[in-house]
């Protein structure tokens, strides 16, 4: 009797250390588990919060790349607008035969004062050449020890003269054309500072 009592007291024994042992096994793992799941959740709380600043940043470069689109249309449509109403003031006034030949001539002493060659070739288009070619003498006349050679090829442009030197490598563009180009891109800064002030251009906040 009393080996067995023994015995029983001895496997009563191991069943509370392994009960034990299982109940703190237990512990460890809930709290394990608990802890992977927090940082879980944490990690997928921050990756939520990332993915949201992304789209929204995204939103935001997205209205402002429509909004720079839009204002690229209305400037280029303004830009287009102005020079039409610029041509047909040229036309007008190319219609004007002694304001225009007038205006012609200015154009070409105006470049005839930038360059420093004795020798040059003014072009023009076809209708322009004739009107010069009429006072060729009274023009050559007033750039005493300079060469001036009236081009016979006529050039495609709405008016004006271009200018070279001897050998082509100095050139003053008093054309239409020309004087359009290098107007164009003051033009549209003049209407892009119109449009959208600098504090409100896209990515700037408002200063105001």
């Amino acid at each position: 009797m009393e080996l067995e009592q023994a015995i029983l007291a001895r496997a009563q024994q191991l069943a509370d250390q392994f009960a034990e042992q299982a109940r703190r096994t237990r512990e460890t793992l809930l709290r394990e588990a608990g802890e992977r799941r927090r940082q879980r959740e944490q990690r997928e709380e921050a990756l939520a919060r990332a993915l949201g600043d992304r789209r929204y940043q995204q939103r935001i470069q997205a209205a402002e790349l429509k909004l720079q689109s839009n204002l690229d249309r209305v400037r280029w449509n303004l830009v287009r607008g102005v020079e039409g109403r610029l041509e047909e003031r040229m036309r007008a006034l190319i219609a004007d035969e002694p304001a225009y030949l007038k205006y012609l001539l200015g154009l070409l002493r105006e470049g005839l004062d930038q360059m420093q060659d004795a020798n040059l070739t003014v072009r023009a288009n076809a209708a322009d050449r004739e009107r010069l070619a009429a006072v060729w003498d009274e023009v050559r006349g007033e750039a005493p020890g300079r060469d001036l050679r009236l081009d016979d090829a006529p050039i495609e442009t709405l008016g004006g003269v271009l200018l070279l030197s001897e050998d082509g490598r100095v050139r003053v563009d008093n054309t239409y054309d020309g004087r359009l180009s290098r107007l164009r891109t003051r033009l549209q800064q003049v209407i892009l500072e119109r449009l959208l002030p600098a504090s409100q251009e896209p990515g700037n906040p408002s200063t105001g």
